[in-house]
């Protein structure tokens, strides 16, 4: 079982009314989670081994690329048409960027110093960041629908909560089988992607203020 977690970003949830009032900086944070799944898909295709991976992970891997891919479907909705990530289509790129690996490079560091070496150092950051990427992200889907739904917006997200949900039982099961003790890696890994997330947060509220 999951822990209980709340739905909602009270300092997104202030932000995005503005934004999505605005169809160009809509699309600007369209575009940067677009990004960022992308950047997940990559990672977790680098993860993948060539010889031993199984049917969750592949599927996993596909769901995230589909939305990086969804994402940039809506973003025509808002007649608006941002081919690429370069950053002047993005909203603070190089926090949005670096978002990812920071928190992975956070999770391998913690597993180094409890002597975790080789193939289960890379499968414990997979897991471990792959958990709190996914708890973020319900967070995050679940405040931007309920905005986008006050709006009248023809942009949802709807489908990503759902496969979101997935990969969070998932994720948890294969924790369990890795580390019966993995709320502990958890509870002492969250307040740096609390961190990360706040300094996004920001960056994102400076980006769209200028």
């Amino acid at each position: 079982m999951n822990p209980k977690f709340e739905t909602h970003c009270p300092q997104l949830a202030k932000l995005l009314p503005s934004l999505i009032a605005d169809d160009k900086q809509h699309a600007l944070l369209l575009n940067s989670l677009s990004m960022m799944e992308s950047v997940g898909a990559r990672k977790i295709a680098a993860y993948v081994d060539p010889i031993h991976v199984d049917q969750i992970t592949l599927q996993h891997a596909a769901e995230e690329m589909r939305h990086a891919y969804y994402l940039k479907r809506q973003i025509l909705k808002l007649g608006q048409n941002l081919t690429d990530y370069s950053p002047n289509n993005l909203l603070a790129p190089r926090v949005s960027y670096r978002y990812l690996h920071r928190l992975d490079w956070a999770c391998s560091r913690h597993l180094k110093s409890l002597g975790y070496t080789g193939r289960m150092l890379k499968h414990g950051c997979y897991l471990l960041v792959t958990y709190l990427i996914e708890v973020r992200a319900m967070k995050l889907y679940h405040t931007y629908q309920d905005a986008l739904t006050r709006a009248g917006s023809r942009v949802h997200v709807r489908s990503i909560i759902k496969e979101e949900e997935g990969h969070l039982n998932n994720m948890s099961e294969q924790l369990q089988a890795f580390d019966s003790n993995w709320h502990e890696h958890i509870d002492s890994l969250m307040p740096i992607e609390r961190q990360l997330f706040d300094g996004w947060i920001k960056h994102i509220h400076h980006a769209i203020s200028n």
